[in-house]
């Protein structure tokens, strides 16, 4: 055998459970098929491929749906109320305030912009949100808002690799992985890490904001749609049937398990596993994805007539509920610069919140009526926040927009062992900088981690001569927001 790949083989489990002395293949076994969810195959591998893995304390949540905003909302015209930023509209933004920093299309002395959105409090709690999101604030009290998120990258495609890697650099697990990795899935016919995508772009960080990166790739993001064949190339092609699938994946199962024999490369097994995923995958996902399957109340409260992204959340509750460990949700379209009327914080945000604010909201109560918010976490947000400042291109246009700005944003959880009715850290007046309680990226991820029941600083996967984990070298629990 090659040296590289026997070393490789030599650090796999299962070559550990298969050539150790101490009997622990069989009490693995013994224990997992006694066990219970979290013990089932990963992404359907073969029983030689088991998910050895265990949550490192009891969690909270058992699965994640991530709907993710890709170009970033403008927290300060939706959840961040800043009545002195509107006082003080159209005045210098204080030098003190921009020395040392970069943006991506402001330069000089921009002016600072107050909101064209009305605010009202909502909620047992009082939380502060637009007029933009009024079905959210139907849902206030299942919503834990963390006002005080910043990061370190101020362009989006590192920012959002950021958020779901760990890294600005391609080519770390995402989120997604880690959370496939750790837990496995619920639903042997169906990956335990499925992303959906809506209003036709991927994410800014590409395929990347999904991927295994160094993990193996049977943990990767399932890209289903919600159009044609939900996944390509899953269906037979022409000339093939059923009966043919099988004898063919049998032939070639035969011959990739010749070269492990051989070669002992452990992408093979997963090769392995992700044929026979996807044949049982050809009756399991077409069923989950089937919304006609629904009653028409629920189809009319979600507004699947409003497009992709509506059904898309309906589809995320299906779909958790059919054993999916992570749902992924990307919905392109935030990046509010004022560039176009498309891209304003006034008519411009009430357009595009019209299309996500009533399915959100439906999402929470459906999964909270159905007995599945308790222990499913939601997440929402995007990769960064916008200024408190006009837009530096758009300075004289009558559309009002906001540049990039990594400093401070919102996002908020649902569900899932967070704190409802719950407004957590704060901004500055003008909001240039969090005042209170700051919660970084990597706190965010150790956060997440910590409510499926893992300490992010042992969720870890060896890689090039040392221990990788989601959260780099950084992050911290935020446990105040945890129920």
């Amino acid at each position: 055998m090659d040296p590289l790949l026997q070393n490789l083989q030599l650090k796999t489990r299962r070559y550990f459970l298969q050539q150790g002395t101490l009997g622990l293949g069989a009490i693995a076994m013994q224990e997992l098929l006694g066990g219970g969810a979290s013990n089932s195959l990963a992404h359907g591998a073969t029983s030689s491929d088991q998910r050895l893995l265990q949550p490192h304390f009891a969690p909270r949540a058992k699965r994640v749906i991530y709907l993710h905003m890709t170009g970033s909302p403008p927290n300060l015209d939706m959840f961040d109320y800043k009545p002195e930023l509107s006082r003080r509209n159209g005045e210098d933004c204080p030098a003190s305030f921009l020395a040392g920093k970069e943006f991506a299309f402001t330069s000089g002395t921009p002016t600072l912009l107050g909101t064209p959105q009305k605010f009202q409090q909502v909620g047992s709690a009082g939380s502060w949100m637009s007029s933009a999101i009024p079905h959210l604030h139907d849902v206030a009290d299942q919503m834990c808002l963390v006002h005080s998120m910043h990061s370190d990258q101020f362009n989006h495609a590192p920012a959002e690799l950021l958020i779901y890697t760990g890294s600005p650099r391609s080519g770390r697990p995402s989120l997604g992985s880690w959370v496939s990795y750790g837990l496995g899935s619920e639903n042997e016919n169906l990956p335990s890490f499925v992303v959906l995508i809506s209003s036709g772009v991927q994410p800014n960080g590409g395929k990347s904001s999904f991927g295994s990166g160094f993990l193996p790739s049977v943990y990767q993001g399932v890209q289903c749609r919600s159009k044609g064949d939900p996944v390509l190339f899953a269906s037979n092609p022409a000339g093939m049937d059923s009966k043919l699938r099988r004898q063919t994946l049998d032939t070639l199962n035969e011959l990739n398990q010749l070269q492990i024999e051989a070669m002992g490369h452990p992408e093979t097994q997963t090769r392995i596993s992700q044929y026979e995923l996807a044949y049982r995958m050809q009756a399991s996902v077409p069923e989950v994805m089937d919304i006609s399957r629904e009653s028409q109340q629920t189809l009319d409260d979600y507004g699947v007539e409003l497009g992709g992204f509506a059904k898309n959340c309906l589809l995320a509750r299906r779909l958790v509920e059919s054993g999916v460990r992570f749902v992924q949700l990307f919905d392109w379209g935030w990046d509010f610069h004022g560039t176009g009327a498309s891209t304003g914080i006034g008519q411009g945000l009430n357009d595009k919140c019209a299309s996500m604010d009533k399915p959100v909201a439906a999402l929470i109560r459906d999964l909270r009526q159905r007995g599945l918010l308790e222990d499913t976490l939601v997440v929402w947000g995007g990769e960064f926040g916008r200024t408190p400042f006009r837009e530096g291109r758009t300075a004289k246009s009558e559309v009002l927009g906001r540049d990039h700005y990594p400093d401070c944003f919102t996002m908020w959880m649902a569900g899932g062992g967070v704190k409802g009715g719950f407004d957590y850290g704060t901004t500055d007046e003008l909001s240039f900088g969090v005042a209170e309680n700051p919660v970084h990226v990597h706190d965010l991820q150790a956060t997440i981690l910590h409510l499926l029941g893992f300490d992010h600083t042992r969720l870890t996967y060896r890689f090039q001569g040392r221990d990788y984990r989601l959260t780099d070298v950084h992050g911290e629990v935020v446990h105040d927001l945890i129920a």
